[in-house]
């Protein structure tokens, strides 16, 4: 059946991409001991017992990873308010799933039949649903409504669909999301437990701690309101009925693809047009294994009546196929109390609230009515709260504390008039406790086994309430002899003590062949329970060696002739000394390779630390360096008791150049600096003594005779020699005289720091200041222009003239006396007195 499509968005697309952000889980990190509250009660029925170890903590201690792929039919007989419904049935799948080591999909599927359509449309690639992958999964599952036809036809294309699907889910994981989902139960710790009751006997049982895991479950969620149509589809044949038969055709062979690669379908139908049949055919095609032997757990399909029936039917379903349950709350308009149960033997779980719209508030409220954290630990549980701004919110809880959770919702007016309902998603996953009777039995010999099961918060569960519908089974391995299975169970009857005591007991005979050492590994199951499967072993331990050690080589790139450290940590719980010699194997040829001390000598009952070095001769090839540093015990028939090998790879030396090249480019760059520091002092002292554009005017009194610049290269040295000429019945005049150095020219000079110095005609010298008239002879001379002098101020040395006449000076004021004028000596700028001397 065909309609008209509408290419519209609708509210759906956000429920799922609210409910994809808030995916996670474990939702935190557990105690240090893996049991965070042990010992704390946890309801009726339980009762708290100490052990004596607790297996590590471990990812795989949380709920077992699923990768899946929800596929949505998005063709053209499915109504918008349909894929509304869809995309809210997969919102709450996806929020509802409790590990976050688990990788998702959502891919959109119709049909090709123009150019440039496909049939199916990956929406969100496959992702590892941590918080980077949740946002990941955010931003692109919004494109799951948006039906184009031009790019995806209204067909509905079953084997495109899984074919995708399929592909993505057997992808390595190397390739595929944001963070990396792995983990196992493995360790070398022991577990043992001594139990004293008088109804149960007494035995002891020992466990190496190290879990053998299945591979990660691959499951399909298709959805889809119809039946197959590909009638239209050019690349099932050339006519209608054709291509049908040869698409039927294509799903069978798409199906047992799946089936090989371990892939379950689960499809979901709904509407009056479902093809049942086909869809059973999709079910039993694929892979038929289950997550347990608990019935349902097998994959099926399922069809309801109306699209409004999906988001339960799908949560469902999805319990199902990842051994959990779901628990079904209560159902309100804002503002409304709902509440749903979780019980007692739930260690992981997530209540999802369908709001539809993200104006509505939600606060949490554990059984004991307290309010919870949004996110982090309190009283025993780890919570994280995700999609409080989409349609879709959950709280993710770790060891939830078991009772009726109360969920309050609130709405702003405008906003209330949508149902709300709560669900959970919930898992047990428990530890299980084995007594071995006899601890080591005899080849021959009838052994009782009973297994107790207990949470996460060490509470033992004593409620076979709890357990209801659990099947328990235990295996027998070992050397010499066929694995032996037996039934366990809490019937009363021998040799159970008591029926309805939760201690599920069996009995098994050692096979007479057994020869070495025993596994006892137990299997306990229930829907929505898993239990750990920890192998229990019993056998002679083997003598501990006197001498241990530990070998370690430094990775180094070196040359010929270089060497490599290494270090050798020796423990003796010998009494007497052992000397143990170094060896070499396995070497690179012409390596040349020598290590040094070759025998070391380890003291007795202590620990000691030895360093070596590893030589390498002068001809040792470059590249990398093959061989072993082994350390080998001549007195305990020479065993090896560590080896290493070498990390080294071998180089050329380095050149001269490559040597010192830093060096000679440093001591370079000092000398240029260096050079540029004299060469910028220098010329900024030619700069201060240069002369060049002082103006020199002779004066007398107010009247100005002449004036004289000095050019460019005329005051060589800071020096400019001019002298006064005064022809007769004419004006003084100013003259340069080349030189500078006779006697009988006056001389201006500027020195190092910039000071105006004056040297009279035959006489001493006087600082000069500019535009300040200084005496020469009969007349006065001012200097202008050119650079000014440092404004130091006036040196203490230097006196200040008195503008009183001087002795032959006819009554002229502030000039310099010439000869024979009866005046003193002059003062030089730094107060010793002038004596016809140059001081500059």
């Amino acid at each position: 059946m065909r309609e008209n499509m509408q290419w519209t968005n609708k509210g759906g697309a956000l429920l799922l991409a609210g409910a994809l952000l808030a995916l996670s889980g474990p939702f935190a990190a557990p105690t240090a001991s893996g049991v965070p509250g042990a010992g704390a009660p946890g309801g009726s029925g339980t009762r708290a017992v100490p052990r004596t170890a607790d297996a590590p903590a471990d990812p795989a201690d949380g709920p077992d990873p699923i990768d899946f792929a929800v596929v949505v039919d998005q063709s053209a007989s499915l109504a918008d308010k349909d894929l509304a419904r869809e995309t809210e049935a997969a919102a709450l799948l996806s929020q509802g799933e409790i590990s976050e080591r688990s990788r998702a999909a959502v891919i959109g599927f119709g049909s090709s039949e123009k150019p440039g359509q496909s049939p199916v449309r990956e929406v969100c690639p496959l992702v590892v649903v941590d918080a980077a992958g949740r946002e990941r999964l955010s931003d692109c599952v919004q494109e799951l409504e948006r039906r184009e036809a031009a790019r995806t036809g209204p067909g509905t294309d079953f084997p495109a669909a899984i074919r995708q699907a399929v592909t993505r889910l057997t992808e390595a994981k190397a390739g595929a999301g944001t963070g990396t989902g792995t983990g196992s139960d493995s360790g070398t710790g022991t577990e043992t437990e001594t139990d004293t009751g008088s109804d149960s006997g007494t035995g002891i049982g020992t466990g190496t701690g190290d879990e053998k895991k299945a591979p990660t479950p691959k499951v399909v969620f298709l959805l889809t309101d119809g039946r197959l149509d590909v009638k239209d589809s050019p690349e099932y044949g050339t006519d209608p009925e054709s291509r049908q038969s040869n698409g039927e055709k294509r799903l069978t062979e798409e199906l047992a693809r799946a089936r090989a690669a371990g892939v379950q379908i689960w499809p979901l139908g709904f509407g009056r047009e479902i093809d049942r049949a086909a869809l059973t055919a999709m079910a039993e095609g694929g892979y038929r294994g289950a997550c347990s032997e608990v019935p349902g757990s097998v994959p099926r399909m399922r069809v309801v009546d109306t699209s409004a029936e999906i988001d339960k039917a799908l949560q469902e379903t999805f319990a199902a196929a990842r051994c959990a349950r779901i628990a079904h709350g209560t159902v309100g308009k804002p503002p409304a109390d709902l509440t749903v149960t979780i019980p007692p033997i739930a260690t992981d779980g997530s209540l999802t609230v369908a709001k539809h719209d993200p104006k509505v508030q939600v606060t949490y409220f554990d059984p004991a009515g307290r309010k919870v954290p949004v996110r982090g630990e309190f009283d025993g549980s780890s919570f994280e709260v995700s999609g409080q701004d989409g349609p879709v919110e959950a709280l993710r809880v770790k060891n939830p504390l078991p009772g009726a959770w109360r969920v309050h919702i609130e709405a702003p007016e405008g906003h209330r008039d949508r149902e709300v309902a709560v669900r959970a998603l919930w898992q047990g996953r428990l530890r299980s406790t084995v007594v071995l009777d006899p601890a080591s039995p005899r080849a021959g010999e009838r052994v009782k086994v009973e297994v107790r099961m207990q949470t996460r918060r060490g509470v033992v569960i004593t409620d076979p309430r709890q357990l209801a519908g659990l099947t328990a089974a235990a295996d027998l391995t070992g050397e010499g002899f066929d694995p032996v299975a037996f039934r366990l169970a809490d019937d009363g009857k021998a040799p159970d003590a008591r029926a309805g005591d939760a201690r599920f007991t069996g009995t098994a005979t050692v096979p007479a062949s057994a020869t070495g050492t025993l596994e006892l590994v137990t299997r306990m199951e229930a829907p929505g329970i898993t239990s750990d499967r920890r192998p229990l072993r019993t056998s002679k331990a083997p003598d501990a060696p006197l001498v241990t050690a530990a070998l370690t080589v430094d990775g180094a790139a070196v040359h010929p002739g270089g060497t490599v450290r290494g270090t050798l940590d020796v423990t003796n719980n010998d009494s007497a000394p052992r000397t143990l010699r170094l060896a070499l194997a396995d070497q690179t040829p012409g390596a040349e390779l020598a290590v040094a001390p070759a025998t070391v000598t380890a003291p007795p009952n202590g620990s000691t630390r030895i360093p070596f070095t590893v030589t390498l001769g002068k001809g040792t090839p470059y590249g990398e360096l093959g061989g072993r540093v082994t350390v080998v015990d001549p007195a305990d028939g020479g065993r090896t008791l560590r080896g290493a090998f070498l990390n080294v790879r071998v180089e050329a030396p380095p050149t001269w150049w490559e040597r010192w090249w830093k060096a000679v480019v440093a001591g370079a760059v000092l000398v240029l600096v260096a050079g540029a520091l004299i060469g910028a002092r220098i010329l900024a002292r030619r700069r201060r003594r240069d002369l060049t554009g002082v103006t020199l005017e002779l004066r007398q009194g107010e009247r100005s005779h002449d004036s004289l610049t000095v050019r460019r290269g005329q005051s060589p040295g800071g020096a400019f020699a001019f002298a006064v000429d005064e022809p007769y019945g004419g004006p003084p005049t100013l003259r340069r005289v080349p030189g500078g150095g006779s006697s009988a020219a006056h001389v201006l000079r500027r020195n190092g720091a910039g000071e105006l110095l004056l040297r009279l005609r035959g006489g001493g010298q006087v600082p000069v200041r500019l535009g300040e008239p200084a005496g020469i002879g009969d007349h006065e001379l001012v200097v202008r222009g050119g650079r000014p002098a440092p404004r130091s101020g006036r040196p203490p040395s230097w006196p200040r003239r008195s503008r009183r006449p001087g002795p032959g000076t006819g009554g002229e004021t502030g000039r310099v006396p010439g000869p024979g004028s009866g005046i003193g000596p002059v003062q030089d700028p730094v107060g010793a007195p002038t004596d016809g001397t140059e001081h500059f």
